[in-house]
């Protein structure tokens, strides 16, 4: 575990790695930091073979609240907040480009850049409590980075409402509109994240590395690009060891025995 000064903390467990955003008093607001030092542990975790599943979590009674807008009232540029929103979209990147499957362990409140935060990661388990809001806009921002993410995970009509009304909606709409897979009780919900990692950790690393980079790059295609993409990897992921286990195990009625899983 990362010193709890840190304002973020890391766990591996298991080959899963927790990072835990770790600014409780400010709800966990992205701050430059926070930023970086979230950018920089993700550049780490992408070349370690150990972790095969992240989860990212928040400190104290929410997930995160966004950017740390007094942070960037503070030194009100032009060119220096577009740098700021960029390192923020490059940090959103490289969640979406990890080899390993991220999960947002999500409780309190996911606002702005933190309901972003939950929209790329490949997979969101949040609490009964859990609220979700792309409120900007009551504060006259439209929170235009935000709409990246969240477009690419609920509809059209639901994304521009939340965009124009800043309104929060409970963990019931959230999972309706998919931006979350599962909805569970407060007590439950570390249970829950950590039973997710673990069925995703026991898959072969290099499958499920291949699978979420190719699950990415067909969605940003035409239909014909994205099945001409897709025969190249699967037709590739035929030729691999694991492969070839797994396939054997199913015909011969027995568990596979995955060789990259044994440390």
């Amino acid at each position: 575990m990362t010193d709890s000064s840190s304002v973020l903390l890391r766990e591996t467990r298991d080959g899963i790695c927790t990072l835990t955003l770790n600014r409780p008093q400010r709800f966990n607001a992205l701050s430059e930091e926070l930023l970086a030092s979230l950018s920089n542990t993700l550049d780490q975790i992408a070349s370690d073979r150990i972790i095969r599943v992240v989860i990212i979590a928040g400190a104290g009674p929410a997930f995160c609240a966004g950017h740390d807008l007094r942070e960037m009232q503070q030194d009100p540029d032009q060119t220096r907040h577009q740098d700021k929103f960029g390192k923020s979209g490059e940090t959103m990147m490289k969640i979406i480009g990890l080899p390993q499957p991220v999960i947002a362990r999500v409780h309190g409140m996911a606002t702005a850049a933190g309901c972003q935060l939950v929209a790329t990661c490949d997979l969101a388990i949040a609490s009964s409590n859990a609220l979700f809001a792309v409120s900007g806009i009551k504060l006259g921002l439209f929170c235009s980075t935000p709409a990246v993410a969240l477009t690419r995970n609920i509809s059209r009509k639901r994304a521009m409402e939340m965009l124009l009304t800043g309104d929060f909606i409970d963990a019931g709409t959230a999972l309706d509109s998919g931006l979350i897979n599962q909805v569970v009780e407060p007590d439950d919900l570390d249970q829950s994240v950590d039973l997710l990692a673990r069925k995703i950790a026991a898959h072969p690393p290099r499958v499920v590395s291949l699978g979420k980079a190719s699950f990415y790059r067909q969605i940003e295609q035409n239909t014909r690009e994205a099945y001409e993409q897709t025969s190249r990897v699967i037709s590739g992921n035929m030729m691999l060891e694991e492969t070839t286990e797994g396939i054997n195990a199913f015909l011969e009625k027995r568990d596979p025995y995955w060789r990259s899983n044994k440390t």
